[in-house]
């Protein structure tokens, strides 16, 4: 019997970083997500999952200012639609799908964990953890891997890591 999940974007996020330092963090209240996850016995037979995101021109982070990354004047910022599902085993699976940064659409292959399920005041709830690794230079984003004249030293790739919830339906 398969089972329909919807995500909570008020308890999703996603967390962009570099080997050196945090970007921003994106909270589900003040950026959009959709999808659902299919459940069967326990395990994730399938998933879709989209999301936009606007970056906070306040970013928590006061040593890198997300803004030295992404245009502001671009609505959303980053999006991402996945176009396929693979299961590998009981809590791995891939999700292929189309990022765009910058008017820019590239397929990016992520990697999703089943984290589990928890009951909260009586509200069933799926946790998955996605992740994968962003090249700046194929966005066209501009990246400094050593402190130069007040610059900001920043690794070579991206870490993309969304944290989503969904609710059973």
């Amino acid at each position: 019997m398969e089972n329909e999940w919807k995500i909570d974007s008020n308890e999703s996020d996603v967390l962009l970083k570099t080997k050196r330092s945090l970007i921003d963090y994106m909270s589900g209240t003040k950026n959009n997500f959709k999808g659902h996850v299919d459940i069967q016995n326990n395990e994730v037979k399938n998933a879709s999952i989209e999301f936009s995101l606007k970056a906070n021109d306040k970013s928590k982070n006061s040593d890198l200012k997300f803004i030295d990354f992404f245009d502001y004047n671009e609505t959303p910022v980053i999006q991402f639609k996945s176009t396929s599902f693979q299961k590998i085993n009981k809590n791995l699976n891939f999700l292929k799908g189309l990022l765009t940064i910058k008017n820019i659409t590239k397929v990016v292959e992520l990697d999703t964990e089943f984290i589990g399920y928890n009951n909260y005041d009586g509200v069933e709830k799926a946790s998955f953890e996605i992740t994968g690794s962003i090249n700046p230079k194929d966005f066209g984003l501009k990246y400094n891997p050593y402190y130069v004249h007040g610059g900001y030293a920043v690794g070579s790739d991206i870490k993309l890591i969304a944290n989503l919830e969904f609710i059973h339906q």
